[in-house]
Parts: C-alpha cells; structure tokens; sequence
C-alpha cells in the first residue's frame, strides 16, 4: 500500500493550491503559510519586526526579504506543520504554496542572465528533447498495472486502515459517499468508484444554466475562437485536433464553422480536472441527446496542472472519447479525457467501448460510432446530472458547446467545484 501511495505522489507531482477554499481548515492557506513562515524565522532568531515585515511585503518582497524566504526548506514547513497538528495533506498544500510563491516572484526581483542579456531565452531544444522523452515512457504498460493493483481484492481487516491512510492523505469526504463503511470496498478502485448520497449534491433545473459534470477544479473555460482552445492559460490546442476533422483537409477555422454554429451564437468550452481525492463518476451538465462517439486510443500523459502547463496541445495527445450531439442551443459535445494510472474509462451507455488497448495505433487515429440505432433512432437522451461514466482514478471533462453570444460563465480559473453547480447561464 505504502508503494501504491508513493506512486500516486509520483503520478501527480503537485496538487495545486486553490486559495479561494481552503476545506480542510477555517483558516485562509495564506495566513497560514505566512503564520508558518513568522514561527521558522522566530525559531531561527529573527526578531519579530522582520518577520512581521516578511508577511506584510510577501508578494511584492524586498531582494533582501526573498533571499530569506528562499532559504527556508520545505522539510522545515513539514515538519513545524506536523507538530501543530495538520494533516499531511494540508502541509503538502501549503509545501506547494510555497514553491509557486518562489516560481512566482515578480519580475522586478529577476535577476537577468547571460543568456537573457543576449536576447535569448530558455533553449527550447532541451525542453522538447525532454517532452519526448516523457511521451516514450510506458505510461499505458504502467497505466494497465494500476488498474490491475486497483482491482486486487484487499483482505477486509486492511481495508478501514489503508483506505482510510488515502482519505487522509487526498482530503476524500467520506460523509458524501452512499456507503460510509470502508469494509464494503474490496478494493481501492471500488472506493475510487463510490456513490454519493441522493441529497449530496444539489442540481439546479434551470435548463439555461450549464452545471459542473463532476467534482474537480475548473483548469480554463472560454469561447472558442478561430479554432483555437484553451486547455490552461496560455497554452493552446486545436478545435479539429481534439474532436477529428469534420470534413477532409479543413483548416481549424472553417472547421469550427462545419459545426453549424448559428450566427447569433458562439461556441464555448469549459475544462474540468477531477483530483485523485475527487468523487470520480460524471454526470450530464444539461438535458442533451448523444448522436455520435469518436475514440481516439491515444497516449495516457499525466493531465495534472503541472504536466498541463508543460505539454501545448496535451489534450490531442492523450486517449480520449468525444460523445457528441445536440441540446437546446444546439451542438454539444461531452469529452473523457484519459490520463496516466486511468485503466479505464467506463460510459454507461456504451458497452462497446474499450479504452487503454494493447495495441499500439499511429497518431491520430480514430473509430467512430452512430449512436442513433435501435431504440433510440434519434440519439441517446441524457436528462441533466443522470450518470455517464466514470474513471478509475481521475483525469479531465471538457465541455465544448454552442450557445447564445450573452452566454455568461460564473466562475474561476482554478477554482474548486462539485458536480451540479452551475458553471455558466444564458438568457432563455
């Protein structure tokens, strides 16, 4: 168990702060940080004037305040967190605050070097030297394993203590789940898998409101313009590389206009990342009907924040499934995201699909399904927060959908959100 944790760490290097909810505490994370960082120096025989100073000027610091704060060790944050009682999960949030306030100092306090004095900047050969290698790893060899190791049966006097050491450890809220008894779940992917209550989430009826698929953190979300999306600030991917072309040899733009998105309309998208410590089924955000499924057996790259921000077009790379269809405004389109240690992706209506295969496909490839047949000649209806799917350990939902132009999205970059908010409304 003890490796299968270690391996979560590996696997999701960084879990990022989201500063407007801090869940496990009253307290706002950077008060506490701050608060932390006042204890070190203290202990270290700083006066009290300096480290009151340090909280005062900790975003815009002095050269000399940033060389201070810069010596302090994550392993000194660890431990004087301990000591005060945090939980390990709390601390690794606030180990990770810390180096992105180091990764983010203001520019004023850069230091130009030889190179940026040249005019150069970081080279980028290196960089994708490195990318490469990253996408030549066995990641979907690895992937399988896990999902095998999650569905090892676990003798029932481990369960409550090693299920309960990942709750602990990924902050899960196991006042949510239908079954509260963790001797009930054979194994970490059942736990992984867990119903909620009926009355955990509440949903919203209002057909012109657009609510979260799942709980997870909103990574970007937008309207989509020339093609051209999000999958975080920044950084880019393509319209037609992500859904498959909608006609041979048409560019990005033309492509989004083959959409039949109406003139008094835009297409908009919005990019869930569900955490390992997330509720990890998904549901439907609005009352649509499925016509068309497009499998893409791609790679399985790590979808967290970090990886996200390094790798331009990631989301073309990795497995996905984009279900497809109409809702009231009219195109709409529903993606599963596949990631590294996702096994599997599971659509409930759709007992043909098979995800993380053996066999190796070349770049780009795709399978397409009708999913108008049989009983449902005109597509599958999904009413709004019924169960699509659900993943194994976690990954990503992007929303990509047309609606009217005073379409109006209601929240934040980065911020944390449970399954049934409401994500965007429109006028009637």
């Amino acid at each position: 168990m003890l490796a299968m944790l270690w391996g979560m760490f590996i696997t999701y290097p960084s879990i990022n702060i989201n500063i407007s909810g801090f869940a496990e505490t009253s307290i706002h994370p950077t008060v506490l940080y701050s608060t932390l960082l006042i204890a070190i120096f203290l202990s270290k025989g700083y006066g009290s004037n300096f480290a009151m100073s340090l909280t005062r000027k900790l975003l815009y610091p002095s050269r000399h305040i940033w060389r201070t704060v810069r010596r302090i060790k994550p392993k000194e944050i660890l431990m004087l967190g301990l000591q005060w009682g945090l939980t390990l999960h709390q601390v690794h949030r606030l180990v990770n605050l810390h180096q992105n306030i180091l990764r983010k100092r203001p520019k004023v306090l850069r230091r130009s070097s030889r190179r940026s004095r040249k005019g150069t900047s970081q080279p980028t050969k290196k960089l994708n030297s490195t990318i490469k290698l990253y996408r030549k790893m066995p990641l979907k060899a690895m992937s399988r394993a896990w999902g095998k190791f999650n569905d090892f049966n676990l003798p029932i006097f481990m369960r409550k203590p090693l299920l309960g050491l990942y709750i602990w450890m990924f902050g899960c809220n196991l006042e949510e789940a239908l079954d509260q008894n963790l001797k009930n779940y054979k194994n970490l992917g059942e736990f992984f898998r867990r119903q909620l209550k009926p009355d955990a989430r509440t949903i919203n009826a209002d057909q012109n409101i657009v609510t979260s698929p799942s709980d997870g953190k909103v990574l970007h979300f937008g309207k989509v313009e020339n093609g051209v999306l999000e999958q975080i600030k920044g950084v880019t991917y393509s319209l037609n590389g992500f859904l498959g072309p909608q006609a041979k040899d048409m560019p990005d733009k033309d492509n989004q206009c083959v959409l039949g998105v109406k003139a008094d309309h835009d297409l908009f998208h919005c990019t869930v990342y569900l955490a390992p410590g997330d509720y990890h089924r998904f549901h439907s955000p609005t009352d649509w009907t499925i016509q068309h499924r497009r499998h893409f057996p791609g790679e399985l790259l790590s979808v967290n924040p970090g990886i996200v921000r390094w790798i331009q077009g990631l989301f073309n790379f990795n497995e996905r499934v984009v279900y497809t269809g109409v809702w009231q405004h009219g195109f709409f389109s529903y993606t599963a995201v596949g990631a590294t240690n996702v096994g599997s992706i599971k659509i409930y209506c759709d007992k043909d699909l098979s995800t993380n295969m053996k066999v190796k496909y070349p770049e780009g490839v795709y399978f397409d399904k009708d999913m108008k047949m049989d009983e449902h000649q005109d597509g599958i209806p999904f009413k709004k927060g019924d169960m699509i799917g659900e993943f194994n350990l976690g990954s990503t939902i992007v929303l990509i959908f047309e609606a009217p132009k005073d379409f109006k999205f209601c929240v934040t970059a980065d911020q944390k959100i449970k399954f049934g908010q409401s994500i965007g409304t429109c006028s009637p």
